[in-house]
């Protein structure tokens, strides 16, 4: 499929989504929302893609919900945000449920949906100038795009609700202090590191990648004994896979393993 708003190309076993509406700092409209669900089906079924990076063309990584859209909707209002919020949330949840690690390369500003888009994402790399604001308060607006779920369990529900009402902005740094982002990359070379850093993942034992993320993402919702119940089932499933035995034999003759993602 064709894509007006994002890009989507594969390096390998690297697939990478670039938000491209720049000169509208990335913002989502309804174009954007609908490609973004199709390039994560894609992603998502295509056994060859062995992990996923997300970053914005342009100065901003993405800047949320395009307001000019809000405002030019009027009477249609509800409208048009069903036909948004229906594929963006579509695309989010199948970020946090894909079998394949997902990487949210922040270039820039992330804010509003941009914000919860990046949350949703398995590492964040920030720029050093990367700023990371909630933004929907400012315009009278509840969060969406998983935000009051990613939140919530990422930075607990006093700091969430502190980010909700105040719109602080959060630097990068802070973003690795409060636990949003998990390192801050040099402004030089941003890209180029981000990247070496994906392809790695895209060469990893993509099976357990799988399992585990599946494992840590649903960690809350049970009990104790549930959960190693889950994880006996998962380790179990991982030795079946080719890539359980290339580790394994690797570690054992003390050379690096050559891990196909079987």
């Amino acid at each position: 499929m064709s894509f007006e708003t994002i890009e989507l190309n594969r390096e390998d076993s690297l697939a990478i989504l670039r938000f491209n509406r720049p000169d509208s700092y990335n913002a989502l409209n309804d174009r954007m929302a609908a490609e973004l669900a199709e390039a994560a089906f894609e992603v998502q079924e295509d056994p060859a893609i062995r992990a996923l990076m997300i970053t914005g063309n342009g100065t901003a990584f993405h800047a949320g919900g395009d307001i000019k859209m809000f405002v030019a909707a009027k009477d249609e209002t509800q409208l048009m945000f069903h036909r948004t919020l229906t594929p963006l949330h579509a695309f989010i949840s199948r970020l946090y449920r894909m079998p394949k690690p997902v990487v949210a390369a922040v270039n820039g500003p992330a804010a509003g949906a941009g914000f919860s888009i990046a949350m949703a994402c398995d590492v964040v790399l920030a720029r050093e100038d990367a700023v990371f604001t909630v933004g929907y308060s400012k315009i009278g607006l509840s969060p969406d795009g998983s935000m009051t779920y990613s939140l919530a369990r990422l930075v607990g529900l006093r700091r969430a609700m502190e980010l909700y009402l105040t719109n602080r902005v959060l630097t990068s740094a802070e973003a690795v202090e409060w636990g949003l982002a998990t390192k801050v990359l040099p402004e030089e070379n941003f890209m180029e590191d981000a990247l070496e850093f994906a392809r790695q993942l895209a060469s990893g034992p993509t099976h357990a990648f799988g399992v585990a993320k599946d494992l840590f993402g649903h960690s809350l919702d049970h009990e104790l004994e549930t959960q190693m119940e889950l994880e006996a089932k998962g380790i179990l499933a991982s030795t079946r896979t080719e890539d359980y035995r290339e580790g394994t034999l690797a570690f054992v003759e003390k050379r690096p393993p050559n891990f196909k993602g079987k």
